[in-house]
């Protein structure tokens, strides 16, 4: 990891990041347009490729309403074979950069009938339902503890700011539970069944991992889902990827104005 730290730090020099974003499918056109320092993952000691579509694979480091922000544009999955540390490790590699906050966004399923493709929802919570923890493993004590607590890994502080924020800007929100399962496939109906009985309103196939060991570091996180389509036998259309790229890039306006506005209040 601390090759990986030099190595960022040697390209960026003197910009020191505060904030840090992990941009979704179809969300990383957020990143496209500010003067900005970009390293390829391919180019991070210990960074992987990312080979989903709507996955640049770069950080991204930017001056945005006046905060250093590390951008990650595009993540790699648990899914694309690679193990929990590698898929949280940018995490990790961002905290010793400096941040004290992260902001993860994703695609997602909506779960609940009554959200509709299209809108943002804040996360308040998740189930992680990938069969297995980031934090398995000898512990790294500058990072956290061994055994952290998880009863606020969203901060209720930054979910404030952001419905304050979309209030503001008269952007419909949603708030709920994020249900995070292994992927690729898509879920069964029975089984979304199964995560509307046991809470949660939307689901996807990362986010879990990098909150829980944002959180084991002591960053304050803010999760935002767009709801790119429902969720197996929520409705009866079949479920593909260009879909949610298409869905979350209708909404990528709104998505842009609202974390633009919320990182200004950090």
């Amino acid at each position: 990891m601390e090759l990986a730290v030099k190595y960022i730090q040697d390209k960026i020099k003197d910009f020191k990041p505060e904030v840090g974003i992990i941009l979704g499918s179809g969300l990383g056109d957020f990143a496209d347009g500010f003067e900005s320092c970009a390293i390829s993952y391919n180019d991070i000691p210990g960074f992987e490729r990312s080979n989903v579509q709507g996955h640049k694979g770069q950080l991204v480091f930017a001056k945005i309403k006046n905060k250093n922000v590390v951008m990650m544009q595009g993540r790699y999955h648990f899914y694309e074979g690679y193990s929990m540390q590698t898929v949280t490790y940018p995490v990790k590699v961002m905290k010793k950069l400096g941040i004290k906050t992260l902001i993860i966004t994703n695609a997602a399923g909506a779960v609940t009938k009554e959200f509709t493709p299209g809108d943002l929802m804040f996360i308040t919570d998740h189930i992680n339902f990938m069969g297995t923890n980031p934090l398995i493993g000898k512990n790294d004590d500058s990072l956290g503890t061994r055994f952290p607590d998880m009863s606020e890994i969203y901060s209720r502080e930054l979910i404030n700011k952001a419905e304050n924020t979309a209030r503001k800007l008269n952007i419909k929100y949603q708030k709920g539970v994020y249900a995070a399962a292994t992927g690729p496939s898509y879920e069964t109906p029975a089984e979304i069944k199964m995560f509307n009985l046991l809470g949660a309103n939307a689901v996807g196939m990362s986010t879990a991992p990098e909150a829980t060991v944002a959180n084991y570091c002591g960053l304050k996180v803010l999760g935002i889902s767009c709801l790119t389509n429902y969720a197996a036998g929520v409705s009866e259309n079949p479920l593909n990827h260009q879909e949610v790229i298409d869905t979350a890039s209708k909404g990528k306006e709104n998505f842009k104005n609202l974390l633009l506005e919320i990182i200004a209040t950090l």
